[in-house]
């Protein structure tokens, strides 16, 4: 378990570009790059790229943010890193990480882009690798759980050691237990004194039932140990640090 608190004072106006890359402050810094440490340590060391989704229970809990930063802190670490926008319903990494919407993930599951241009490079993250969504898709779930998601994952597992994909919050869409059966293992990001227990609750039965590896909770906007999560969940892994996540820039 880590245990760090670094909530700054709501002053009512929060800039989330602050919570990212180097822009962090350092206790934020350290408190991802403890969170990088705990996924290293949650595989074995094989060769072979692992894959990881990050998801949430709900809106605004914090995993876009913590997506990109374990991403970033993977990358700084020496990896192989490729980040994935996965949340074709509401999606700001174009805007977050300074890059182009599309081409993107839907328009090359869709059949639009063959693969040229869809790995785009970020410079305000030290130049990582990212596919963003693309264009707003009228059938995610469709595109997701499709032949040519699993083939374009299989592929590109080939030239990375780390895939992170960011993915919807499990209450809303049924888009995040299907990218977990592509994954090696997922991250819940809960919102302490925000997050529902029973849809926390449901949320990892869904994930359990679909056959998800469960390999850690992180605690968002964290002050204090919470009974709920730091009990009940223990037993998969438990990663607290506090940020400020407003609504209006985090997912």
């Amino acid at each position: 378990m880590s245990i760090i608190n670094n909530r700054k004072k709501n002053t009512g106006v929060h800039d989330s570009v602050t919570l990212r890359g180097n822009k962090r402050s350092f206790a934020v810094a350290e408190a991802h790059k403890r969170l990088r440490t705990n996924v290293l340590f949650s595989f074995s060391n094989e060769s072979g790229c692992r894959v990881i989704g990050v998801t949430s229970s709900m809106m605004h809990e914090g995993k876009s943010t913590t997506s990109i930063n374990l991403a970033y802190d993977m990358l700084q670490a020496g990896k192989k890193v490729l980040l994935i926008d996965a949340d074709m319903r509401l999606s700001n990494f174009e805007n977050t990480l300074e890059l182009s919407r599309s081409p993107g993930l839907s328009n090359f599951l869709v059949g639009d882009n063959s693969g040229e241009g869809l790995i785009q490079h970020s410079a305000a993250m030290g130049n990582l690798s990212v596919i963003t969504c693309g264009d707003i898709p009228p059938n995610p779930t469709e595109l997701l759980s499709s032949k040519r998601m699993k083939a374009l994952i299989d592929t590109l597992k080939s030239e990375f050691s780390y895939i992170i994909i960011d993915c919807p919050p499990i209450s809303a869409v049924s888009d995040a237990l299907i990218i977990s059966r592509l994954t090696d293992g997922m991250i819940m990001v809960v919102r302490q004194e925000y997050a529902d227990k029973q849809l926390l609750d449901d949320s990892v039965n869904q994930l359990k039932l679909n056959g998800a590896n469960i390999i850690g909770f992180v605690v968002t906007c964290a002050t204090q140990e919470h009974k709920y999560y730091g009990s009940k969940y223990k037993r998969y892994g438990y990663y607290k640090y506090g940020y400020h996540n407003s609504k209006e820039s985090g997912k």
